[in-house]
């Protein structure tokens, strides 16, 4: 009964137990990198459809976009990790 009860105070100033809030961390980073990936594909996923529309022998807009969704999704991860 005593090792519930010292489970229940181990709460942190924030209302959360160690193991939920390393649990929310994990969540958190997880969706981070998700949200990266979604951001790069789908810029270099346009670019390589507008470079097929326009022929291109050397594919610089699917470059460009790719690049262009890098900086998207690090804009992107540091202002949603402050």
């Amino acid at each position: 009964m005593e090792n519930k009860e010292e489970k229940h105070k181990i709460v942190k100033e924030d209302g959360l137990a160690p193991e939920k809030k390393a649990l929310n961390s994990y969540a958190k980073y997880t969706g981070v990198a998700f949200q990266m990936m979604a951001i790069i594909g789908a810029c270099a996923f346009i670019g390589y459809k507008i470079d097929q529309y326009y022929d291109h022998k050397v594919q610089w807009v699917t470059a460009l976009a790719c690049v262009i969704g890098v900086c998207m999704s690090i804009y992107q991860t540091i202002r949603r990790l402050k």
